[in-house]
């Protein structure tokens, strides 16, 4: 089994789209992201008791924040991948990450749209 470390319902605001009324104000966008550890990760942290020895959900869930609200990508697949990218880079423990980002406004007809992706990190 795999440890995980999961973000569910992570609101933020972007300037993400390719029409010009979505160039033209901030969009809500939903993160839900499940982190894969590796076995037995949180049995150390466990132990010591201390935020040090694991991945600190409140630490991702803000830096995922900073980097949507500054971006402006027209899509939210180049956005998901900076995401990826960024949460592999500063936190060496995490494995594997699946995210899902919900577009809610983006099509009238619906509830929410957007995307599922699983990356792992490269060996």
């Amino acid at each position: 089994m795999t440890d995980i470390i999961f973000i569910e319902g992570l609101k933020t605001q972007a300037i993400i789209g390719i029409y010009d009324w979505e160039r033209e104000a901030r969009q809500p966008l939903i993160f839900d992201i499940e982190l894969a550890m590796p076995d037995h990760f949180f049995s150390h942290a466990a132990q010591s008791d201390a935020i040090g020895d694991t991945v600190d959900y409140k630490q991702v869930s803000d830096e995922v924040i900073a980097l949507v609200e500054g971006s402006r990508h027209e899509l939210l697949e180049t956005l998901v991948e900076e995401v990826c990218a960024h949460i592999f880079k500063h936190h060496a423990a995490v494995q594997g990450i699946r995210l899902k980002i919900s577009k809610p406004q983006a099509v009238a007809e619906t509830d929410t749209v957007g995307l599922i992706v699983r990356r792992q990190r490269a060996r």
